[in-house]
């Protein structure tokens, strides 16, 4: 080990500091961040397994989980086969398991609620998908998570399909509450429903939802608004939002720092009691300002950086620097469950190996490279 890593070592890392963030009281600065597993019940259940995936992040010391993207209706949200959901009381349930290991273990734990919008591949209720206008999306669908062949074109959401979806989240948010979950994230990022009505080239509506900026973050709004009330006060709301796409890894807001600005202040203004900066460790310059720290500066409210961040010293310049107050890491913590109790110890984490993932990223495939 090189002398500055020991220096740097003997110094505590201020990701392990405790912290409140957002009404949580967190042990430390490090959260699991949202990845598709795709390992529930065929009808959206959550599983014992499931339940193992995320308790082994509680107990390897992380402060917050913040988990899959779950489906929130029966109508156009599901956008992968063995997607948990969170749309009836059984679903419901089977997520206490879920909570009860977190919690056990000394995490909190929050539901992203997700809809596919365009992006579904694999929906049990509809044979079509839908989106804000008939675009067919880029690329071709995703071969881990059993697609295969290029996107449909979508139906144009009429205004009660519009209407639904809202409706969709807000029940979500309900159910995952009284489920014990310690908040939610609105998955408005990566190319989903909420991110297509936010983009230009994915939204050519020419109603109240589409437009300059103020209409497409309609939708946005909307959720943020349905959801904050529908939850009530003391429960934490989260909004993630990213510029690039799980079809479109480089896009990049046309509107540079003033769209950002104005997305920001979309979500928190309807209620967001957080913004999670989806892929923003990727973008981190030598110096100047970063997506994370303009959200907390234009809204005042408490951010997650993701991207990049199990790397020690970009993780303690994140923090030390106030770009960010919280850091989701996501395949550095499936290479290191434990990672917050490495960085204590000052041990270098694993590398990752994407084969972890392939040809499913399903927790029995990482079980069987596991014991391979």
């Amino acid at each position: 080990m090189s002398d500055a890593r020991t220096s740097a070592s003997r110094v505590p890392h201020p990701a392990l500091a405790a912290c409140r963030f957002a009404g949580l009281e967190l042990r430390n600065r490090f959260a699991v961040a949202p990845m598709t597993r795709v390992s529930a019940t065929e009808d959206g259940r959550a599983t014992e397994q499931m339940a193992a995936y995320y308790g082994a992040f509680a107990e390897g010391g992380f402060g917050l989980l913040i988990t899959e993207g779950t489906y929130t209706d029966t109508a156009f949200g599901q956008g992968y086969l063995h997607q948990p959901g969170i749309t009836d009381a059984a679903q419901a349930a089977a997520w206490r398991g879920v909570v009860d290991r977190a919690h056990a273990a000394g995490a909190r734990i929050v539901l992203q609620l997700m809809h596919a919008g365009a992006l579904a591949q694999g929906n049990r209720f509809r044979d079509r998908t839908a989106g804000p206008s008939a675009v067919r999306p880029m690329g071709e669908q995703l071969a881990k998570y059993r697609g295969s062949g290029p996107w449909p074109v979508p139906l144009e959401m009429t205004s009660d399909q519009i209407a639904e979806a809202v409706e969709g989240f807000a029940a979500a948010a309900v159910r995952a509450r009284d489920a014990g979950f310690d908040g939610v994230e609105i998955h408005a990022a990566n190319g989903y429903l909420l991110d297509q009505f936010l983009t230009p080239y994915t939204n050519l509506r020419t109603d109240a939802y589409g437009g300059g900026i103020e209409g497409r973050s309609r939708l946005l709004r909307e959720v943020t608004a349905a959801v904050r009330g529908a939850a009530g006060p003391g429960f934490t709301v989260g909004v993630r939002l990213s510029q690039g796409k799980i079809n479109n890894f480089g896009w990049r807001w046309q509107g540079g720092d003033a769209e950002a600005a104005a997305l920001f202040g979309a979500a928190v203004g309807s209620g967001a009691d957080y913004l999670h900066l989806a892929g923003s460790g990727r973008d981190w310059l030598p110096d100047g300002p970063t997506l994370p720290g303009l959200a907390r500066k234009v809204t005042g409210v408490p951010v997650i950086a993701n991207g990049g961040l199990h790397e020690e010293a970009v993780a303690r310049r994140v923090l030390d620097e106030g770009h960010a107050d919280v850091l989701a890491v996501g395949t550095g913590a499936l290479a290191n469950p434990d990672l917050p109790h490495r960085v204590a110890a000052g041990a270098l984490p694993a590398a990752f190996d994407p084969q972890v993932l392939e040809p499913l990223a399903t927790l029995d495939n990482a079980l069987a490279y596991a014991s391979a």
